[in-house]
């Protein structure tokens, strides 16, 4: 699950955050490590990279741009602003993040959301607790050195203009969230609602129990796969985890009370209301756990939210059902998409069945096999039921709508990479000539000049546009672009490429969803067709 942070500074040595990106520090003292002859130790693996720099070292460039401006003169100015992404570190193995993966979404990210800085970013390979986490930081210069067009998070005129500074609001690190949450969900990372998410109380037995018990489990995985066996299970839960799935599970299919202490019991757990707090009791245990041992969102009070919110939900699509949403763009949308997702009940949804005799020799006890049964049964009928309404008629058929469907969705994917490719170097590019046309006073100013003396003073007068203009012009030339487009030609082509973009990530989502649904039917239906032989042989043995 990937994290977002912020820290703001005063420091007014911007080559110290240079310094701190690029060689060890102690993560405690924030104190530089140093080897046994008193120099810096270089980190082992990172990539770094500026931007809006003009080619200059970014400590040079920001304090070009604050004496130019005048700001960031006085000590109590914040000076930059530091960002951390940090990924999950399962995504290195689960989902192939790389260290070079990271800093391109990186420099992506702040490209689109920190436009007008200057920049530096720096992806590591590892957190301080070696835990293997890929982050990226991204330090900004506060100071705005170019007019950028108006963002969501935006809520004031000067939070666009050149000389102006970047604010840090609730608004905007929400925005920033959303954004870092939505990049997750495109590039098939894990992530967590880092709006809305819940906050689970992880005791530090909890905690003990489930490091134990995952290295106990990949003990025993490593152990199959010298066997050539594949493993059973690469993720280990407590029992409290287990639980908290599923009170979720009930909390967003139910609209009432009743109706969720109902699917509570479908699963063996009893729910508990003594003095206004709420309990649950699972059938391995003979003393309740506390709504408040779980975390917040499973008290009587979120509870009770989120079924009114359910409620509220059911009736709006029985008077009049909502059209399909398009792709969100503003931040009232993303949120408001985010949320209706959270509570809303997921009728068509299908899941793995249970391998309850594995289950039985990891140790499992009789209540986990009594809510394995009734899980299976539920998903066997859920299996069945889209099965004949896809209208397969053998599990050839089902593999083969299967295939087709990686197939499109593999298809649909590549096109939209190459539609986000192409807005990108279209975005760029209008960055560049935005860029490059406000510079175009100095410019004429130069070539009005009558002596080569007078060139030169307007020119150190000038200095900060003329290597905005430089740099502009080197990336015109890198791009093999001997005439300037038109702005309002540019800006209408990003803007069809973005409702390209749109429509092809509503389609992927859709695509991506009826894949996964039909893996799903597909391994449960080799799970039932095992079964088949067991289960005639125990019919006769009962007869």
């Amino acid at each position: 699950m990937a994290t977002f942070k912020h820290i703001s500074s005063k420091n007014a040595d911007y080559g110290a955050a240079e310094q701190y990106l690029t060689f060890e520090h102690d993560e405690f003292t924030m104190k530089p490590t140093l080897d046994e002859n008193g120099r810096l130790i270089l980190r082992e693996d990172y990539r770094i990279s500026s931007l809006n720099c003009g080619g200059e070292d970014f400590a040079i460039a920001c304090m070009r741009s604050n004496l130019k401006y005048g700001k960031n003169q006085k000590r109590e100015d914040v000076k930059s602003h530091h960002y951390i992404i940090s990924f999950d570190p399962r995504d290195a193995t689960d989902n192939g993040l790389t260290v070079d993966k990271a800093q391109e979404l990186g420099e992506q990210y702040c490209k689109e959301h920190f436009p007008g800085h200057q920049a530096l970013v720096c992806t590591h390979l590892d957190g301080h607790n070696h835990s293997g986490n890929i982050h990226v930081h991204i330090v900004i210069n506060s100071l705005r050195i170019e007019e950028v067009p108006l963002l969501p998070y935006m809520d004031r005129p000067a939070d666009t203009k050149a000389g102006c500074k970047h604010r840090c609001t609730d608004a905007a690190m929400e925005y920033l969230k959303a954004e870092v949450m939505e990049m997750c969900h495109r590039e098939n990372l894990y992530q967590i609602d880092l709006l809305h998410g819940s906050k689970n109380r992880i005791t530090e037995r909890e905690y003990w129990a489930k490091r134990k018990g995952q290295a106990a489990l990949d003990k025993e995985n490593a152990s199959l796969a010298a066997n050539g066996e594949p493993p059973k299970q690469s993720k280990f839960e407590t029992d409290k985890e287990k639980l908290r799935q599923t009170i979720r599970k009930a909390v967003s299919a139910a609209t009432t009370f009743e109706e969720f202490s109902s699917l509570l019991l479908r699963e063996g757990v009893t729910v508990k209301e003594s003095r206004g707090r709420l309990s649950y009791l699972t059938p391995d245990r003979t003393k309740p756990v506390t709504a408040r041992k779980l975390g917040d969102d499973f008290d009587r009070a979120a509870v009770l939210k989120t079924l009114t919110q359910n409620a509220q939900n059911a009736a709006r699509a029985a008077e009049k059902p909502l059209p399909k949403q398009e792709y969100p763009r503003s931040l009232k949308d993303r949120l408001q998409r985010n949320k209706a997702a959270i509570n809303a009940p997921k009728n068509d949804s299908v899941q793995r069945m249970v391998d309850r005799e594995a289950k039985r020799a990891e140790g499992k006890g009789a209540g986990y096999d009594r809510w394995a049964a009734v899980h299976n049964l539920k998903q066997m009928a859920a299996t069945m039921s889209i099965y004949e309404k896809s209208g397969f008629s053998s599990p050839e058929e089902l593999k083969a709508a299967l295939t087709a469907a990686s197939a499109e969705l593999n298809s649909v994917h590549a096109e939209l990479k190459a539609v986000e490719s192409t807005l990108r170097e279209k975005k760029d590019l209008q960055k560049q000539l935005l860029a490059y046309i406000k510079t175009k006073p100095a410019r004429d100013g130069l070539k009005a000049q009558k002596t080569e003396k007078a060139r030169r003073a307007y020119r150190e007068q000038h200095e900060s546009d003329f290597i905005i203009a430089e740099a502009a012009t080197r990336y015109f030339k890198a791009q093999g672009i001997s005439k300037l487009p038109a702005s309002k030609a540019l800006q209408a082509e990003i803007e069809q490429l973005t409702r390209e973009k749109n429509a092809l990530y509503n389609e992927y989502r859709e695509k991506r969803e009826r894949t996964t649904q039909l893996q799903t039917v597909k391994n449960n239906i080799e799970q039932i067709l095992r079964r088949e032989p067991e289960r005639g042989k125990g019919k006769d043995h009962e007869r």
